[in-house]
């Protein structure tokens, strides 16, 4: 049987767990639940660079029993812009109002969250699409990193081409993060000979060795994000072409939503790799952040469009506000409902488009 990195054998297990997968709360910090197991590190690691939490077993340490509420606060992060794109500051509660399936809320909070810590996963493409675009985007990627963490934040680097791999696992030390990124490689899963598409032959078919991003973006909400707490946000430095995940984009869409975490895409794209015939990722990547409250904002093989991409996620990441409520629908029933927030005064809400509603326990 062939060996598969840690995140390929993860999927192939929660394949067979799909129909059964229960839906992640908003509201996680009035809720208690046993913390899933973290994927192990990448070889090499050191158990330092583990989450603290996840060091000691001892039960004596959760939160009591005690502390479990039957109604959850569904709890929205969203950016307000003007007609151009700016980003509204100085809003207040009286400002918006909350539609759940199309019925009316009632906010019970409101804040604008601008330094409420942040847990930040980076995802970076590795496959031979990106051959020419791969330095700029750890060069930049690093950059953006340095700025936007601050030591109340966290985050983790995930490197997918014919695989998924954790290159770095939840920490706060930046140049653990830098060293991270500057370690991926081009891996087209070919041993030997050149690059396809790059001066050594056709572009890779569907039948050949593919890209797995719709497995990594569900890898990182699923086994990453979905136990953490507070604003969670995924960056993936990609082409959005996916052509050997085993889930699909509805499942990477549907688990990140359940994680609570917003998903951004900056599209690097050498057009010259696909020899005239385009690229198709965009389609997907646009369903994917409109439904987290993230967006595409596509840089190409341009150094400072991407400078200026991650300036802007920066930028968003500070400024977000966060409502709360108590739904109206009190099933217990898995669901998925759809959200809606809209400013008074006419200005565009960037949110997510939904959530899963969470599940009556036996």
């Amino acid at each position: 049987m062939p060996k598969f990195p840690v995140f390929q054998r993860r999927i192939l297990a929660l394949l067979t767990l799909a129909a059964m997968s229960v839906a992640v709360p908003f509201a996680r910090a009035q809720q208690t639940s046993p913390a899933p197991t973290q994927p192990s590190a990448s070889p090499g690691q050191k158990p330092g660079d583990q989450k603290p939490q996840d060091q000691s077993p001892d039960d004596s340490q959760q939160p009591s029993e005690t502390l479990k509420v039957n109604v959850s606060v569904v709890s929205v992060f969203f950016n307000v812009k003007d007609k151009h794109g700016a980003l509204i500051p100085n809003q207040t509660k009286d400002d918006f109002e909350v539609f759940e399936d199309g019925k009316p809320q009632t906010l019970k909070y409101f804040t604008a969250e601008t330094n409420l810590p942040l847990t930040l996963g980076i995802l970076i493409d590795s496959s031979g699409s990106q051959l020419r675009v791969l330095d700029m985007e750890k060069e930049v990627g690093g950059a953006f990193l340095k700025q936007i963490l601050t030591d109340k934040d966290e985050a983790f680097v995930i490197d997918f081409n014919v695989d998924a791999s954790l290159v770095q696992d939840f920490t706060r030390d930046v140049h653990r993060l830098q060293k991270a990124l500057n370690s991926v490689k081009i891996n087209t899963g070919f041993s030997t000979g050149p690059i396809p598409g790059a001066g050594g032959g056709p572009v890779p078919t569907a039948q050949q060795a593919g890209t797995v991003l719709f497995d990594a973006v569900y890898l990182s909400a699923h086994d990453m994000l979905a136990k953490e707490v507070g604003r969670k946000a995924m960056i993936l430095l990609t082409d959005g072409e996916d052509e050997g995940s085993k889930l699909k984009i509805k499942d990477a869409i549907e688990a990140a939503q359940k994680a609570d975490a917003i998903v951004y895409v900056l599209l690097c794209a050498d057009r010259g790799f696909y020899g005239g015939m385009g690229y198709s990722g965009e389609y997907d990547m646009r369903k994917l952040t409109e439904a987290t409250g993230g967006r595409v904002i596509n840089v190409g093989n341009k150094f400072d469009k991407l400078r200026d991409a991650f300036d802007q996620i920066a930028a968003e990441l500070r400024s977000q506000y966060n409502i709360g409520f108590v739904s109206t629908n009190t099933k217990l029933d898995g669901t998925y409902r759809k959200i809606e927030i809209k400013n008074k005064q006419g200005y565009k809400i960037q949110a997510r488009a939904g959530y899963y509603a969470g599940r009556k326990e036996d």
